[in-house]
């Protein structure tokens, strides 16, 4: 499938997602939301993926936030449709049963951290810088940064990124819990698809119920997260992938998952 404002491209069970407007410094306009939900709506089709990267084209930006001269032109009636549209690609994104990992290269703001929160997994660049700058504009965050923000930094240091429209850097935010690692800029490519593919050598059921337990989990008091992993712990009982790795631990030897 062609995209306009993205690269799309499966090697080796890897799905590479590059959003690829580096003249606009990957901003994400109307287009470009609708190409990522139809991406991430094509991963979960495909057999041949198993885990997904997503990244920005160039080396200034990952995403340096949402198309302005869209924004600029939006009512209440369309300005809400357009963040219902824009939460519900990244919810896709957040809800996919394969492990997504954003490789922030450059700049991720607005937008651009919002789709980077929405990643089971952020590495950075250690020339990355994050921010919500949306207060400067008149706007709050509309693609969830209000919400995931809060949940991964907790809500005092949220509320702080969030009202300042504090642009901070890579190592401030590995220190607050924002990204899950940060390397050198030349070795991010390498580093998110080896971690990538560290993950999707196990089995794929297991992968996606721990994905979805997490996911659950987060809305529900304890005793219903801990009831939910149990029933999944049981579930996953039931498979060939669940027997093929312990038989392959006692044998000693590494597993073949068939995602059954």
């Amino acid at each position: 499938m062609p995209f306009e404002n993205l690269a799309f491209d499966v090697h080796d069970r890897v799905a590479t997602i590059r959003v690829n407007r580096p003249d606009k410094l990957n901003a994400l306009n109307d287009e470009t939301i609708a190409e990522l939900d139809e991406a991430m709506a094509l991963v979960e089709r495909r057999d041949d993926v198993a885990g997904v990267l997503i990244t920005g084209a160039g080396t200034k930006a990952f995403v340096a936030g949402a198309d302005i001269a869209e924004l600029s032109r939006q009512g209440p009636t369309d300005g809400q449709a357009r963040a219902r549209t824009g939460q519900a690609a990244f919810s896709r994104i957040e809800s996919c049963p394969k492990p997504v990992i954003a490789a922030v290269n450059g700049f991720a703001l607005g937008g651009g951290c919002e789709l980077a929160m929405a990643c089971h997994i952020r590495i950075a660049a250690d020339t990355a810088k994050f921010g919500q700058p949306e207060l400067k504009l008149g706007i709050t965050p509309g693609y969830g940064g209000t919400q995931r923000l809060a949940r991964l930094v907790g809500k005092g240091r949220a509320l702080q990124l969030l009202l300042t429209c504090e642009m901070i850097d890579a190592a401030e935010a590995y220190r607050i819990g924002l990204v899950n690692k940060v390397v050198p800029a030349a070795e991010l490519p390498g580093e998110a698809e080896r971690m990538l593919r560290q993950i999707i050598a196990f089995g794929p059921l297991a992968v996606a119920l721990c994905i979805e337990a997490v996911n659950r989990g987060d809305d529900l008091p304890l005793d219903a997260g801990l009831e939910l992993e149990a029933s999944y712990f049981g579930l996953l009982s039931a498979t060939a992938d669940m027997h093929e790795g312990m038989q392959a631990f006692l044998e000693k030897r590494a597993a073949r998952f068939s995602g059954r």
